[in-house]
C-alpha cells in the first residue's frame, strides 16, 4: 500500500488477537475498506469489519504482536480487491494474493510479516491484438482485444460502466504492460472511459453482477454435465458444469487426493484451487506435483493452466477467509471471458472455523457449535457464484465449484456440512471404511447423491439415451441390495443366506469394484472418457442379466471372479486395441456360462440376482 492512497487515518483502541478497534480520526470510512495498521515502518494489512459512527472494527490479516494503543492506522478508500489480468495462470498466492515464489525469491521460505508485492509482473510486455476498431459500437463485457497467456486466449472486455453503447474513441495494437491504457471508450453522456490491460475488482462483489446488470450478460441453467474422468463420478453422481458439490469426509479418507486428479483430467480451460486451512506439508505435496505433473489436455505443465491461493494451517488464520473471495473472484474472471473454469475449495471447513473465530472476537451471539448465526447464508453466498453465463458474443463460460468439508469426527451433522448440504446439488461423501479397504476413490455410493440428473436429461438423452437415468439407477439398486445381503452375512454368516441373497451380494462387489474403483497409476485406467463409461456399463448390465443359475455358493464365486478379472482387464486396455477386443469376446462367452457344481455342493439351482 502505497502513501499517496491513504484517505483516512485512526488511532488504535485495543487490540484482541487479530481484532483491531480503532477511532477515526480524519476522512471517511467503509465496510470492507483495505486498511493498515503501522508498527513503526512496519504495515499489517487489515479490513474493516464494522463501522459504528468514529469506532472502526478492524481484522488483522497478520500477527498482531506489537500492536499498541495509539497505533497508526491507515485507511485507503477503496475495497479489498484483488489484481486481474494476464499473468495469472501458473502463479501460487496468498490469501492476500501476495505472490508466494517472488516473496521467496527476495525473503527466503519463512513469510515475514508485512510482506506485499505487486500480484502480476507489471514490467512485462504483452502482445495484445485489436478486435474492435475506433468508431465502433461496443457495450459491456464485448471484446475489445486479446493476449495470449499460455493456451489461453486472455480477452480484454469492456467494463460494466459502458452500458450497452459505448463509442470505441481509441484502440492499440502491440505490446503492452499492465497498467497500459488498450483502449478508450466514450459514452453517449461524454464519459470517457480508459481501459488497462489488467484491472482490479473488491473480492466481495461478484465479478459477474455488474455485467448482468448493464449489458446483455445473463445466467444460465447448467445444461452439460462437467467430465472429471471419474466413473463413480460422472456415471453415478454426476457434477453439472457451472455446478455445485461438496466432497465431505474424515481425515485420511482421500479428499485432497481426490481432488486433485479431478483437477488433472476435467475437462476444463482454467483451475483454480483454494487451499484454506490445510495441513502445509499436504498442500507442498499439491504444489509439487502440479509443478512435475504432464497436463494431459495441453501437453505442458498443469501448472500452465492452473492458480493456486494457499493459506495453510501455519498461515494467518484471518485470511482464510479472504483467500476463498480471491479464488472465486479469479474462476469468475476467466469464466466472464467465455471460459470453462474449476474451482477447488479445500476446505470450506477451515474457512468457517475463521469466521467462527471473527465472530467471536466480535462478541456477536453464536449459533450452533459457536458457529456465527451467518453460517448458512455466507455458505450459500459462496456456492452462489458459481454458475453459467452467456457473453456478448454468444459463448458461454462456465465456474464449477467443488469445496471439502472436513467434518470434525467424520460426522456429517456437524454446522457446516449440514449448511453445504442445504447448498450445493451433488453431495460426494467419503467413507473411512472404504478408504481403509484402499477402494479409490472411496465415495460411499450409499451416501452419496447428485440432483443434477432432471436438469441433464437433455443431454443424457443425446449422448447416452433415453433410459440413462434408470439404467443408471438399476446399477445403483443393486448395489443397495448387495450391501442388504452384506448386512444379513455379517450376522448370519455365508451359509446363513439364501442362495440369492449370495449372489447379489457378489453383483453388487462386481458393480463396486469394476465400476466406482478406478486405477489412478494406470494411464488407461485413471481418466476414462464419457463414451467409454456408457460401454462399460453396458457390458456389466449384460454380464449381470446373462448370469445363470448357480448349484452352489463356490461355483457362484468362481463366476463373478472371472467376470470380475475380464471387466477389470478391459477396463486396464486402451480403446480399439487387440487386447480390449480379446477381453471383450471373453466376456460374452463366460457371461451366461455355469461352471461346473463342485463335488459335494448344495445341489441345487438358484435364480441370480434380478
Amino acid at each position: 500500500m502505497r502513501e499517496d492512497t491513504v484517505t483516512a487515518t485512526g488511532a488504535v483502541l485495543r487490540a484482541t488477537e487479530s481484532l483491531v478497534t480503532a477511532r477515526l480520526e480524519s476522512g471517511v470510512v467503509r465496510k470492507n475498506e483495505e486498511a493498515a495498521v503501522r508498527i513503526g515502518d512496519l504495515r499489517l494489512r487489515a479490513e474493516v469489519l464494522r463501522v459504528r459512527a468514529d469506532t472502526i472494527t478492524l481484522q488483522v490479516f497478520e500477527d498482531t504482536s506489537g500492536v499498541q494503543v495509539g497505533s497508526p492506522v491507515e485507511f485507503t478508500g477503496r475495497l479489498l480487491s484483488a489484481t486481474l489480468g494476464p499473468g495469472l495462470l501458473g502463479r501460487i498466492y496468498d490469501g492476500l494474493q501476495n505472490p508466494l515464489r517472488d516473496i521467496a525469491r527476495i525473503h527466503g521460505h519463512a513469510l515475514p510479516r508485512g510482506s506485499e508485492l505487486p500480484a502480476l509482473d507489471e514490467a512485462r510486455s504483452w502482445l495484445f491484438r485489436a478486435e474492435v476498431s475506433e468508431g465502433q459500437s461496443v457495450q459491456s463485457g464485448a471484446r475489445l482485444g486479446t493476449v495470449l497467456e499460455g493456451h489461453v486466449s486472455h480477452c480484454v472486455l469492456a467494463p460494466a460502466a459502458v452500458g450497452r453503447e459505448a463509442m470505441v474513441r481509441r484502440i492499440v495494437s502491440g505490446p503492452v504492460r499492465l497498467w497500459d491504457e488498450v483502449a478508450l471508450l466514450e459514452t453517449p453522456a461524454r464519459a470517457q472511459i480508459s481501459v488497462p490491460l489488467g484491472r482490479r475488482w473488491p473480492m466481495r462483489d461478484p465479478y459477474g453482477n455488474a455485467f448482468f446488470e448493464s449489458g446483455p450478460a445473463s445466467r444460465l441453467l447448467p445444461h452439460e454435465p462437467l467430465d472429471t474422468g471419474m466413473r463413480v463420478i460422472d456415471t453415478f453422481f454426476p457434477i453439472a458444469r457451472g455446478g455445485t458439490a461438496c466432497i465431505p469426509g474424515p481425515f485420511g479418507a482421500g479428499k485432497t487426493v481426490l481432488q486433485s486428479l479431478i483437477a488433472r483430467h476435467s475437462v476444463v480451460d482454467v483451475v483454480v484451487i483454494v487451499a484454506c486451512g490445510e495441513r502445509a506439508g499436504e498442500v507442498v505435496e499439491t504444489l509439487a506435483a502440479f509443478e512435475s505433473l504432464p497436463d494431459p489436455r495441453t501437453g505442458g505443465r498443469l501448472m500452465d493452466r492452473t492458480v493456486i491461493v494457499c493459506n495453510t494451517s501455519s498461515m494467518p488464520v484471518a485470511a482464510r477467509e479472504t483467500s476463498m473471495h480471491l479464488g472465486l473472484t479469479i474462476g469468475e474472471y476467466y469464466r466472464q471471458m467465455g471460459l470453462q473454469v474449476l474451482m477447488l475449495a479445500d476446505s470450506t471447513s477451515r474457512w468457517a472455523q475463521a469466521l467462527r473465530e471473527i465472530s467471536g472476537l466480535m462478541e456477536e451471539i453464536p449459533g450452533e457449535e459457536a458457529y456465527p448465526p451467518y453460517l448458512d447464508s455466507n455458505i450459500r453466498s459462496l456456492y452462489d457464484r458459481a454458475g453459467v453465463l452467456s457473453t456478448p458474443e454468444g459463448a458461454q463460460g462456465s465456474l464449477t465449484l467443488i469445496g471439502t468439508v472436513s467434518p470434525a469426527g467424520g460426522s456429517f451433522e456437524e454446522p457446516v456440512t449440514q449448511a453445504t448440504l442445504g447448498t450445493v446439488r451433488c453431495f460426494l461423501g467419503l467413507s473411512a471404511d472404504r478408504a481403509h479397504r484402499r477402494a479409490y476413490p472411496a465415495l460411499d455410493p450409499l451416501l452419496s447423491w447428485s440432483r443434477y440428473f432432471d436438469l441433464l436429461q437433455p443431454w443424457f438423452a443425446e449422448h447416452a439415451g433415453l433410459d440413462w437415468p434408470d439404467r443408471v439407477d438399476a446399477m445403483m439398486q443393486r448395489l443397495r441390495r448387495g450391501h442388504e445381503a452384506a448386512d444379513l452375512m455379517r450376522v448370519a454368516g455365508e451359509d446363513g443366506v439364501t442362495l440369492d441373497d449370495f449372489a447379489a451380494w457378489l453383483g453388487a462387489n462386481l458393480v463396486d469394484r469394476v465400476m466406482l474403483q478406478q486405477d489412478a497409476f494406470d494411464p488407461v485406467d485413471a481418466s476414462v472418457p464419457r463414451q467409454r463409461q456408457v460401454v462399460l456399463l453396458g457390458l456389466v448390465e449384460d454380464a449381470l442379466a446373462r448370469c445363470p443359475a448357480f448349484p452352489d455358493r463356490e461355483t457362484a464365486h468362481r463366476h463373478f471372479d472371472r467376470l470380475e478379472s475380464l471387466l477389470r482387464n478391459w477396463n486396464l486396455s486402451p480403446d480399439g486395441s487387440p487386447d480390449q477386443a480379446r477381453w471383450r469376446r471373453e466376456l460374452e462367452e463366460t457371461a451366461g456360462r455355469a461352471t461346473e457344481p463342485v463335488p459335494g455342493g448344495e445341489g441345487e439351482a438358484a435364480p441370480g440376482p434380478q
